[in-house]
């Protein structure tokens, strides 16, 4: 197992940056589904559904942008929510390589901390490793046996062919077939702990849509068993981030968007650079009681975390959205998230858009 340590994804100066977004009445994150396209067909992707938009318009319908218009579109965003962080999702992105070779410099220059998540089924640029505040993440989602399958032709050793020599995080999204065997979550994270590649390992649970039955699915129980050994493993590799906070945010996931603060902390764009995803990254109608989000758990966990006396994290998060919320009224500016208004998390009106 490589022995050094992983560099960590935001510094304190970057929390403290995007609370002082949320003071003013922005929000911190945005997130951007920079292409329609993606030479892969996962089963059970959340960004392809037939109600990830909300609209009766498919990802595949939108009408998407390249060249100069992408690359305008995309700073354009960034200059007018200002967020700290920006995650750049598909799609593919890399099918947009090209651009990104120019957006990911210009938002390193504007001192945004930007994720693209990638199947690395293209090659990653290796200039792309110089720039500041970059971080590539690469989903593998288990051992070859079910990763090949739902992913090709982003297999393994296309996988590994394309990030030699980068420095990537892993995301790997647990489906309920990876759990049947023993020692299989081990295996997985011993694997890719070993490679020097590799700076930190995610996890998410798979997440469906209200009324879904499927085989990727996880029950009750299943959360359970991953909560009691994904901690330990964390101890053994170093690599892999599971807190024991986030494994009882697996447990007991944010009940609705309402009460969850990723949900209420990031604008997310579409491939047309102007439809909304809504209530949350996954769009369409997500059943939060079986969330498996892992930006979700995290935040879900920090928001316990005691700050002084009884006061927690939630109690500062909460009061600085109501700051925010002022002074956009003082400012005679819409409020930006509606999520940040109370009421009834589940009406659809009172979720569909974020404005600005």
């Amino acid at each position: 197992m490589a022995s050094t340590s992983p560099n960590p994804s935001l510094t304190s100066r970057e929390l403290l940056a995007a609370w002082r977004r949320i003071l003013v009445g922005s929000v911190p994150m945005l997130s951007i589904e920079i292409t329609r396209e993606c030479p892969l067909s996962c089963p059970g992707c959340y960004a392809y559904g037939e109600t990830h938009l909300g609209s009766g318009v498919t990802l595949r319908e939108l009408k998407d942008l390249r060249g100069d218009a992408l690359v305008e579109g995309v700073l354009d965003l960034v200059r007018k929510h200002k967020p700290v962080h920006v995650s750049l999702v598909g799609g593919e992105p890399l099918v947009r390589h090209r651009e990104l070779s120019r957006i990911l410099p210009s938002l390193s220059e504007m001192g945004v901390f930007t994720l693209v998540v990638t199947s690395a089924v293209i090659p990653i640029p290796a200039e792309w490793m110089k720039i500041p505040r970059l971080r590539v993440a690469v989903s593998v989602d288990g051992l070859p046996e079910h990763h090949d399958v739902r992913r090709k032709p982003a297999t393994y050793e296309r996988i590994l062919k394309n990030i030699d020599g980068r420095e990537i995080n892993v995301h790997w999204v647990i489906t309920r077939p990876m759990l049947a065997q023993p020692g299989y979550l081990e295996k997985y994270v011993s694997f890719w702990s070993a490679r020097s590649e590799v700076n930190r390992i995610w996890v998410s649970v798979y997440t469906p849509q209200v009324g879904e039955q499927s085989a990727e699915m996880l029950t009750s129980e299943d959360r359970e068993v991953l909560a009691g050994i994904l901690p330990s493993l964390s101890q053994q590799y170093p690599k892999l981030l599971f807190t024991e906070g986030m494994a009882q945010a697996l447990i007991h996931p944010p009940s609705n968007p309402d009460a969850c603060l990723f949900s209420k902390m990031s604008a997310n764009y579409s491939a047309d650079l102007r439809s909304r995803v809504e209530p949350c990254v996954f769009g369409g109608e997500p059943d939060c009681s079986q969330c498996g989000c892992s930006i979700s758990s995290g935040l879900h966990w920090i928001r316990t975390i005691k700050v002084a006396g009884p006061l927690k994290v939630d109690h500062f998060a909460r009061g600085s959205v109501g700051v925010g919320n002022l002074v956009n009224r003082l400012r005679s500016r819409p409020i930006p998230p509606s999520r940040w208004r109370s009421g009834d998390a589940k009406s659809r009106s009172d979720l569909v858009q974020i404005r600005s």
